[in-house]
C-alpha cells in the first residue's frame, strides 16, 4: 500500500485529504507543520509527500529543501499561492510536482499515481559510516570519534549533497547552483573554501583527504 504524508496545518483539510486517500486505497498519515513532517518522514519513511507551503513556522520550501538533504521521495506541492515565481521556487528546491488550491480530488489522486510510477525503487541512505566520521541525514548530525562535529548551514548542505550520491562526481556547477543558488553557478572558489574547512574537521589528514576527494577543474566526490 502507498503511504502518503500530508503535511497541511488546517486540520479540516487534513483529514478530509486523510479520510479520501484512505478510501481510495492509500495509508494517509499528516503532519501539521514542517517540523512534525521532517519528523515523521524520518521515522515513517513515506513513499509520497503532499506538502503546502504555507505552514507555520518552517515555510514548506525550507521543508522541500531539507528533505532533498536525504531522501528522494516524490513530493507534490498543495498550496493556495499562485504566482510563478512561488512554483519555481518550490520546484528548484526539489519539488516533483505542484498543485494549486483550490483542487479537485481526482486531479490529485491522478498526480499520485503519476509520481508513483515515476518514483524509482531505491534504498535510501539517512545514515553513511566512514572509517572516520558518520553522517545522519535525517538528524542533520555528524558525529566523529564520538563527539558531534559542528558544521555551518554551507558546510553541511555541501557534505550531504556530496554523500547521498557515494562515489558519483558531483560537478562544480551542481554543488553552487544547489548551495548558493543559480547566480552562484561559476563561483568555485566558494568551493575550494568551505571544501578546505569540511576536510579539516572530518578527514585524519586534510591535506590527503581519503572521503572529500577533488576531482581537478570538475567537481567532487564523497569516497565512503
Amino acid at each position: 500500500m502507498t503511504r502518503v504524508l500530508v503535511v497541511e496545518d488546517e486540520a479540516q483539510i487534513a483529514r478530509a485529504l486523510q479520510i479520501n486517500l484512505r478510501v481510495h486505497g492509500y495509508e494517509a498519515l499528516t503532519a501539521p507543520s514542517g517540523e512534525a513532517a521532517l519528523e515523521a518522514a524520518a521515522s515513517t519513511p513515506p513513499d509520497i509527500v503532499v506538502l503546502d507551503l504555507g505552514l507555520p513556522g518552517m515555510d514548506g520550501v525550507d521543508v522541500i529543501r531539507r528533505l532533498r538533504e536525504w531522501t528522494s521521495v516524490p513530493i507534490i506541492v498543495l498550496s493556495a499561492r499562485h504566482a510563478a515565481e512561488d512554483k519555481v521556487e518550490a520546484l528548484d528546491a526539489g519539488a516533483d510536482d505542484y498543485v494549486t488550491k483550490p483542487f479537485g480530488l481526482e486531479e490529485l489522486l491522478a498526480r499520485l499515481r503519476a509520481a508513483a510510477r515515476r518514483s524509482a525503487v531505491r534504498p535510501e541512505v539517512p545514515r553513511v559510516q566512514t572509517a572516520d566520521f558518520s553522517v545522519d541525514l535525517a538528524a542533520r548530525r555528524v558525529e566523529r570519534e564520538g563527539k558531534d562535529v559542528r558544521l555551518t548551514p554551507t558546510e553541511w548542505s555541501i557534505l550531504a549533497l556530496l554523500v547521498r550520491q557515494p562515489g558519483t562526481l558531483v560537478t562544480q556547477r551542481e554543488l553552487l547552483t544547489q548551495v548558493w543558488g543559480p547566480a552562484y553557478a561559476k563561483e568555485a572558489q566558494y568551493l575550494r573554501v568551505y571544501m578546505a574547512q569540511l576536510r579539516r574537521k572530518l578527514e585524519r589528514d586534510p591535506s590527503n583527504p581519503r572521503h572529500l576527494k577533488t576531482e581537478a577543474g570538475i567537481g567532487y566526490r564523497f569516497d565512503p
